[in-house]
This record gives structure tokens, C-alpha cells and sequence, in this order.
């Protein structure tokens, strides 16, 4: 059974396994400019090698935790040695959207609301919806907008918030046994068959992700090693 190409995307490529299930298969490709990292950047930045890896070995022990925990998810399985993962096939919102949670002031949220809040604060797990769009550098949009589109109903909006902020509470929660505390993280999520209901998909790695030890960023492979190390 061959691999049907599907779709090449920045940091991973998707194939039909003809089974009804999907494969991902991570590069070594890292978001960011100029060639520093930047998990809200839309353009690849540099390519770190054995990222790919690095990035599904996190993934995997992350899916697996919300799997043991009743989250619901696209995953299946996963293959280090060839940095490929099984998925069930979701559809997006949309043309796509990214959700991302903050506990900290940094990144895109910094450069916009400097003017109210410093470097580094707190914030109360802030949701926040973008559509993915390269060419309009991924706006913000809210759930009125959303639902105005027809990209999600409120109802579907709300899911998607509640489930966010469960699965980055999971993830800042494990990184805090090692040390390590979660600035933000960014999702993706979509609707899979036969229900059409919302789960997580993508990845959930390094390159999606700030992670901080005594106040010092650190970077997608350090913290794969510090987490599984």
C-alpha cells in the first residue's frame, strides 16, 4: 500500500495510509525569521537538525498523557525512529485556525498591548483565536467574527476554548515537574468523523510552545531532552 501525498505544509508533510488513517511526517523545518526560532511566526525560519524527531517524541508523550486523561485527540500511534505519526484524518476550520493560550506576556501579545503590560506578566490563561493566513500574517479573530463567517458556531467556540485551556493546563502542569514553566502554547484543532466532534490535533512539541527555566527561554531541542531526558 502506497503513501498518498496529501499535503506539504511548513514543519511536517501528510499522506493517506489508504486505511483510513493519515500520516504525518515531521521535518526538521522550525518556524521563526531570520533564522531565530518563533513559534507564532508563519514562515520557516531554520531548519534545526533532528528537530522532527525531537518535536514527535514530545508530541507522543503528550498525546499519550491526554489520551490516558479522556482528552479527546487525532492520534494513533507514533514512530520515532522514521519521525512519523498516525493520525485519524480531521477537517479544519475554515481555512485552518491556530489557538493559542498565554500565562505569560510575550511574543505577538507583547508587541500589541506594550502599552498596557511589561515583559513577562502574568496572565490568566488567555485564549486567543488567529486564522491561519501567511499573507495577512495570521489576524486575530473573535468567537462574533467566527460565528459571523461561519467558520464555528458560539457553541463550538466555547468547546474550543474549554479544551484549550484544559490541554495547556495538562501540558504546564508537566512541564512544571521538570523545572519548567509555560509562557504560551499554540493549537490546532479539528472536527473527525462519524460525530464531527472537536479534538487536538497537529503536534504538541518545542516548536509550538515557550517554555522557560529560571527565567531563561529554552530552546525546542533542550527542552525535548530536558522533558525525556
Amino acid at each position: 500500500m502506497t503513501n498518498k501525498p496529501i499535503y506539504t505544509g511548513k514543519t511536517k508533510d501528510v499522506y493517506d495510509l489508504g486505511d483510513g488513517n493519515y500520516l504525518l511526517r515531521f521535518k526538521d523545518d522550525v518556524t521563526g525569521e531570520n533564522g531565530v526560532f518563533d513559534p507564532g511566526s508563519n514562515t520557516v525560519g531554520l531548519t534545526i537538525d533532528g528537530a522532527g524527531r525531537a518535536g514527535l517524541k514530545l508530541t507522543k508523550m503528550f498525546f499519550e498523557v491526554l489520551r490516558a486523561k479522556g482528552i479527546p485527540t487525532h492520534y494513533v500511534s507514533a514512530d520515532i525512529e522514521n519521525a512519523t505519526m498516525t493520525v485519524k484524518p480531521a477537517t479544519v476550520f475554515g481555512k485552518g485556525l491556530e489557538v493559542i493560550c498565554r500565562y505569560r506576556a510575550v511574543g505577538s501579545f507583547l508587541r500589541r498591548y506594550g502599552a498596557y503590560i511589561k515583559d513577562g506578566d502574568p496572565l490568566d490563561a488567555f485564549v486567543e483565536v488567529t486564522i491561519k493566513d501567511d499573507a495577512r500574517q495570521d489576524p486575530p479573530i473573535s468567537d462574533d467574527a467566527l460565528n459571523m463567517l461561519g467558520i464555528l458556531s458560539k457553541s463550538e467556540y466555547q468547546t474550543l476554548k474549554d479544551l484549550t485551556k484544559k490541554i495547556a493546563s495538562v501540558v504546564k502542569n508537566e512541564l512544571s515537574k521538570k523545572g519548567l514553566e509555560l509562557y504560551d502554547i499554540k493549537f490546532e484543532f479539528g472536527r473527525i468523523k462519524p460525530d464531527n466532534s472537536i479534538v487536538l490535533i497537529d503536534e504538541i512539541s518545542g516548536g509550538n510552545m515557550r517554555a522557560y527555566k529560571d527565567g531563561k527561554y529554552i530552546e525546542p531541542l533542550m527542552l525535548e531532552k530536558l522533558m525525556l531526558g
